[in-house]
């Protein structure tokens, strides 16, 4: 095992690529200790699914903008003091504002807030990527997910807590925890990284020039993004992996709470199923996986997702074992098909304009995606099903896209 080509990557990470991924778990552990609970406790406070819904999606349209001014707060700031910046706005503050949340403006003034993250997330990713190896870039985007999902075997101590001070509390004490970590990571990335060579010399370029006019240069890096279909196709693939996880994220626990009457501090259960089954996976399956064209994994792991959520809409009441077969297939289908779709955005997109097109890219599945958040909560309000059968829609769509994108690329060779 300490052989195996995760570990050697890890161990050979350097530089940025290094900075990066280390600290990860100290996002990664806070956000995912409550964000099974996040949905159920708007509930508990007194929300309803419409009023999360419409949170979700004004946040959405918040993040259009942020995600407009990402290339160019990136460019003009650089990529190191970017992220750390924003990560403490986009993470910490709405943590703490969760954290003392009593009503439904509570909320929406973090879901603002945090729409904030659309910045942090394209300087980061340029952190992350431009001065790695090109070979190392399944790896590292594993090493990121494996990061973000280990919480899973500490997810039953939220569980316990909430058995024993029941759910408001538990709830608020972990937000107040995410805010501290959600900090001591930003602080931490700024000092083990360096500005990027790209990104500096995107300062130096930029040094001069107004927001404005960074921003009127957008119209040129535009017709290079509409004449690259191979981006085009990601930015699809993209869309649908973006909405069907906004849907899950804000859905999934009152579904399952809901309708299936599961109670709250076994939800905990479930992310620690998911991780085992990731770990599992990202070990022993996609070293082999990675040898293969992409095509075939990701069209087999969005009919995998397709399979998950007819499971999970199809689950008996209290329906442990069905629920755990539908996390076991969407923990498989997720780890077979995420780092390859990041892979996709770093491979099919012009390093030198990488901050700007992913900023572009951003802007459209943000426009694209922003209603699917009221029209799910309005769908959850009739049917706590219907959400997810949005999923399989999008999921069908993913696979037939994944297909395409493959053979594309192959005849391209």
């Amino acid at each position: 095992m300490k052989n195996h080509s995760l570990f050697t990557t890890l161990k050979s990470l350097t530089g940025n690529p290094r900075g990066c991924v280390y600290p990860e778990p100290l996002w990664g552990i806070p956000f995912n200790l409550y964000a099974p609970y996040a949905s159920i406790f708007m509930v508990a406070i007194g929300l309803t699914d419409k009023q999360i819904g419409l949170i979700v999606s004004i946040s959405w349209g918040f993040q259009v903008l942020f995600a407009l001014l990402s290339g160019v707060i990136t460019d003009k700031l650089g990529r190191r003091l970017t992220t750390m910046i924003f990560d403490i706005l986009s993470w910490s503050v709405p943590a703490l504002i969760s954290a003392i949340a009593q009503n439904f403006w509570y909320f929406l003034a973090a879901g603002i807030i945090n729409s904030v993250w659309r910045v942090t997330h394209n300087s980061w990713s340029c952190l992350l990527v431009e001065d790695a190896e090109e070979s190392q870039l399944v790896d590292i985007y594993t090493w990121i997910y494996i990061a973000n999902q280990i919480v899973g075997f500490a997810a039953p101590l939220a569980g316990i807590l909430i058995g024993i001070f029941s759910l408001v509390p538990t709830v608020r004490g972990l937000y107040f925890f995410a805010a501290i970590m959600f900090t001591v990571k930003a602080v931490v990335t700024y000092q083990m990284t360096q500005e990027t060579k790209q990104g500096l010399i995107r300062l130096h370029e930029t040094r001069h020039q107004s927001v404005l006019g960074v921003l009127g240069e957008y119209k040129d890096v535009f017709q290079e993004l509409i004449r690259s279909p191979e981006t085009l196709y990601t930015a699809g693939i993209m869309f649908v992996i973006t909405v069907s996880s906004m849907i899950s994220g804000s859905f999934w626990g009152i579904l399952v709470t809901g309708k299936l009457h599961i109670p709250a501090q076994n939800l905990a259960l479930f992310p620690f199923v998911k991780t085992i089954i990731l770990l599992v996976f990202f070990f022993l399956v996609n070293p082999s996986l990675n040898k293969l064209h992409f095509k075939l994994p990701m069209t087999i792991g969005f009919l995998g997702f397709i399979l998950s959520q007819i499971l999970l809409i199809s689950a008996p009441d209290k329906g442990y074992i069905i629920l755990l077969v539908s996390v076991l297939l969407e923990a498989c289908s997720f780890a077979a098909v995420n780092p390859l779709v990041d892979r996709m955005v770093v491979l099919t997109i012009d390093p030198k304009e990488r901050a700007r097109i992913q900023s572009i890219l951003y802007v459209g599945i943000i426009l694209l995606t922003s209603p699917f958040g009221w029209i799910a909560g309005s769908l959850s309000t009739l049917n706590k099903d219907l959400p997810f059968v949005v999923n399989i829609v999008l999921f069908t769509a993913g696979a037939a896209l994944a297909y395409l994108t493959g053979k594309a690329a192959q005849e391209k060779l």
